[in-house]
């Protein structure tokens, strides 16, 4: 027989160490990885029996094994999002699934986003007031949500409206129950998952409307809209996805594509806020019509602001033997995404915001994981980096930041994503206006 070897870990109760990791969630790792190594195992209400690691040479075996050994954990976003969503599908299906919905995230289609992104960011920048200290993250929340929308749906006259209303209730709610148990009893309206399972029989509903019309669609084939490409995409076996199939990943791509990018863009505006340097060199850059130190701002922002703490696996074999530890069946491997931006090793002076390590040089997707790796890599990341890249452009553009002394802005747990504490308070001017005092009175921001 194998002999389980794993690494030490506090000896609490599951639900002391749940209550722990939920107070103290970043300085929680920290102070764990400080006690316990660069590996502990700990038990925790969302995934149980669970072995953490940040070691570079483990977190690259785990993100390459074969989903016979090691794949998605039991507990994850496909619970809200859908049994046909690529966070619940397994194996040979989440292959299959995957292939179908690269196309619309890559090569010559990314170009046809760029512009969508940057007239919703005109439109939206045009309402943030001057002078006064706001938060950004509602704002970006807004951009995000209409870019995927359009992305999505192309022009969905009613339905477009319908699931703008919609969905970032239905995203905010199900981002929280997405760690919970899931009932046996649906309670209706009395419960948390009644209503968010009501909710979801709306947006079934409302994209059950769209893919009729789009089937009816006699130009569906000129469409760029993902929607279209979905409807037109065919199997191996020359089969077309189903209605489920098509909600589900829909929503996968919607709930996906939003939050995430919406709140790493308002860790963006706190971060360049403190670091007025760096501001001004992408102003002069902006200027000068470049990208690359911009570009290597947003790695930096994910290095230093992750807005998912873990990505994983649920150990499917009868043990999993990861570098130094040999974990049993039913375990989940947890890469923390924390401990693994902050080392020192792979991240020199890993505490400093500091854009010009990324300069010249692409991130090492073993080591830089804001989008998880392996075969569960987020499909979606380089649109996600096009959508970022265009909205901080257009920002810098037309606006000035007005850098602050204050401290930066704590982390708060969204359910799913870590947003700043306050928001991302900006503080901006119009580029042709004459330019405010470099802190602002009443910009507060919280200590962190």
């Amino acid at each position: 027989m194998t002999t389980v070897t794993l690494p030490p870990g506090p000896s609490k109760p599951r639900a002391v160490q749940g209550v722990y990791a939920l107070a103290v969630a970043h300085r929680g790792m920290r102070r764990m990885r400080d006690r316990y190594g660069d590996s502990f195992t700990v038990n925790v209400p969302t995934y149980g029996r669970a072995v953490i690691i940040s070691d570079p040479a483990e977190v690259r075996q785990v993100f390459m094994t074969s989903p016979n050994f090691a794949d998605k954990p039991d507990r994850n976003l496909g619970r809200v999002l859908g049994p046909g969503s690529l966070f619940a599908l397994v194996g040979e299906e989440h292959r299959r699934q995957r292939r179908l919905l690269v196309p619309p995230f890559h090569g010559r289609r990314l170009a046809v986003y760029e512009k969508i992104v940057e007239e919703e960011t005109v439109r939206e920048l045009a309402s943030w007031p001057q002078g006064p200290a706001f938060a950004t993250l509602p704002s970006m929340t807004r951009i995000t949500l209409n870019i995927i929308l359009r992305a999505v749906f192309g022009s969905a006259g009613a339905e477009f409206a319908d699931l703008r209303e919609l969905l970032p209730r239905m995203i905010k709610l199900g981002s929280r129950l997405a760690v919970l148990p899931v009932p046996k009893v649906d309670l209706g309206r009395w419960s948390p998952w009644g209503r968010f399972w009501a909710m979801r029989r709306e947006y079934d509903a409302i994209v059950g409307r769209l893919v009729a019309k789009g089937r009816r669609d006699v130009n569906l084939d000129a469409r760029d809209d993902i929607l279209a490409l979905m409807l037109q995409s065919r199997y191996d076996d020359g089969s077309e996805m189903s209605g489920s199939e098509i909600a589900d990943q829909l929503l996968t791509l919607l709930a996906a594509g939003h939050e995430t990018t919406a709140t790493t863009l308002a860790w963006a505006v706190e971060r360049l806020r403190r670091h007025p340097a760096v501001l001004s060199e992408l102003l002069d850059e902006v200027d000068a019509g470049g990208d690359a130190l911009r570009e290597a701002a947003i790695f930096e922002v994910q290095r230093t602001r992750p807005v998912i703490d873990f990505v994983g696996r649920q150990v499917q074999a009868d043990h999993f033997q990861v570098g130094r530890w040999t974990v049993p069946k039913g375990y989940a491997v947890l890469v923390s995404i924390t401990l693994m931006h902050d080392n020192e090793s792979m991240f020199p002076n890993a505490q400093r915001f500091d854009p010009h390590r990324f300069l010249g040089t692409r991130p090492d997707l073993y080591q830089w994981i804001p989008y998880g790796g392996g075969s569960r890599r987020c499909l979606g990341a380089a649109f996600a980096n096009l959508e970022m890249n265009v909205v901080l452009r257009t920002m810098l553009r037309d606006l000035a930041l007005v850098p602050t002394d204050e401290p930066g802005e704590r982390w708060h747990s969204r359910g799913v994503a870590n947003a700043p504490a306050q928001g991302g308070r900006a503080v901006v001017r119009r580029r042709s206006i004459a330019p405010l005092p470099s802190t602002t009175a009443g910009d507060t921001g919280a200590r962190s």
